[in-house]
């Protein structure tokens, strides 16, 4: 949730341009802190835009965010969805100055950043985070909300919360110990130390990583197209069926993925696939 102020760095990551190519809008609406695209076929990508807070996230950021995943999510030429930065920070952390002088009440009854676990609780289509630059506090909770992470060997990574005498509050105690083991969790939430991109991969955190951060919006978005070329409804039985082994137990999950299984061959595009596959010709999903 909480983050600690990341000050501006003694390196200068700001000669890199991004986006690589020209985006169009999907956006029917303009935004303030983030920007709506489709970098390609069936990809909706949302880049957080706050550069003179790094990408701080504040109450707006998240309600815009929110916003964009529901249209994209609702959106039927959309398969995948992308989220990120920019080449210096994906989201530096959560404002200290929204929550600084808040009181117990003031959090508890007014459910501060509930707002924030929206992402995994409602959006049903694959989110990819492309991590470059600092993601700490609730930038790293942000990233590990989404489905897979990728990001750049130099990306700064942590929960940093203790420093400022709190702890994670949006789910960062609980998904990087599921991502990394206890032991390794545990010392980095009462350490505040922060990691690479390097060690996030190695680790299992991260599914790729990547040289460069050019390199690591490019591999998100690759992926994505590659998913958004495949049955929606598949698409989204996978996603389910691998979030729902988070929650079972390994027998009462392969029970509910069998019955996802079952389930499929109620859709047209079952159909589809294995007859295409029979005659080596490729699949022309109907998305039902």
């Amino acid at each position: 949730m909480l983050a600690s102020k990341v000050r501006p760095c003694a390196f200068h990551l700001g000669t890199l341009v991004t986006p690589l190519r020209t985006y169009s809008s999907v956006a029917e609406k303009s935004y303030e802190y983030i920007k709506v695209s489709t970098p390609r076929t069936g990809v909706g990508l949302i880049e957080l835009h706050r550069p003179k807070a790094l990408n701080a996230l504040f109450t707006p950021v998240i309600l815009e965010l929110n916003a964009a995943l529901k249209t994209l999510d609702k959106d039927p030429s959309i398969g995948c969805l992308v989220l990120t930065g920019s080449h210096k920070a994906f989201a530096a952390g959560a404002d200290i100055k929204e929550m600084a002088t808040k009181t117990f009440a003031e959090a508890y009854g007014d459910d501060f950043i509930e707002s924030w676990s929206e992402l995994p609780a409602t959006i049903k289509k694959p989110v990819i985070s492309a991590v470059n630059g600092h993601a700490l506090g609730g930038g790293c909770e942000l990233a590990m909300m989404c489905d897979i992470l990728y990001c750049s060997e130099k990306a700064n990574l942590g929960q940093p919360e203790i420093k400022l005498g709190v702890i994670p509050g949006a789910g960062g105690s609980q998904r990087l110990t599921r991502a990394i083991g206890k032991s390794k969790a545990m010392e980095l939430i009462l350490t505040g130390r922060t990691f690479s991109g390097k060690e996030a991969y190695e680790w299992g955190l991260a599914a790729r990583v990547f040289a460069t951060p050019e390199e690591c919006l490019d591999g998100a978005l690759a992926t994505a197209e590659t998913i958004a070329g495949y049955s929606r409804i598949a698409v989204k039985a996978c996603k389910e069926v691998v979030n729902k082994s988070q929650d079972l137990g390994i027998r009462e999950g392969v029970e509910y993925e069998r019955r996802v299984f079952h389930g499929l061959f109620g859709s047209e595009d079952q159909k589809i696939g294995m007859n295409a596959f029979a005659k080596k010709e490729k699949a022309q999903w109907k998305h039902r």
